[in-house]
């Protein structure tokens, strides 16, 4: 399993008219907690798509528990529970300064070989880069 935590501020665009972050900026934030764990690892998307392949969310999954506003401070905690296949599933766990759960959610990705449109294995410095803490 690996997991890693990155932290984001809230910014007021993100928030609506009620003061809570937009329920939709919160697919943004399991982005950049999906980014930031690839960079921890030494991979990024850019070089992923250079090397011909792409990670489109095949699903997306989203609970609310407690809002989150303004200025504040979240860490995105991502989690990978098991190596991937042709699907990747990433787990998301969003937590206020506090340290109290606020949102809970997961993405299913998949592996496409950009020249032949078709699903295809992850690459193997990605597998590489993961499998060691799946010992």
């Amino acid at each position: 399993m690996y997991t890693h935590t990155t932290k984001v501020r809230v910014r007021y665009g993100e928030t609506d008219q009620m003061g809570y972050v937009y329920y939709g900026n919160y697919a943004e934030y399991y982005e950049v907690g999906r980014v930031e764990m690839l960079r921890s690892l030494g991979m990024d998307y850019a070089a992923m798509e250079k090397d011909g392949v792409m990670l489109p969310v095949l699903e997306l999954h989203c609970k609310f528990i407690k809002p989150a506003f303004y200025d504040q401070e979240i860490t995105i905690k991502t989690t990978v529970a098991e190596l991937p296949g042709i699907r990747i599933h990433f787990k998301y766990e969003l937590f206020n300064q506090a340290e109290e759960l606020i949102n809970i959610g997961s993405t299913t990705l998949v592996f496409i070989d950009m020249v032949k449109n078709k699903l295809c294995s992850p690459p193997a410095e990605f597998m590489k880069r993961l499998e060691q803490y799946f010992q």
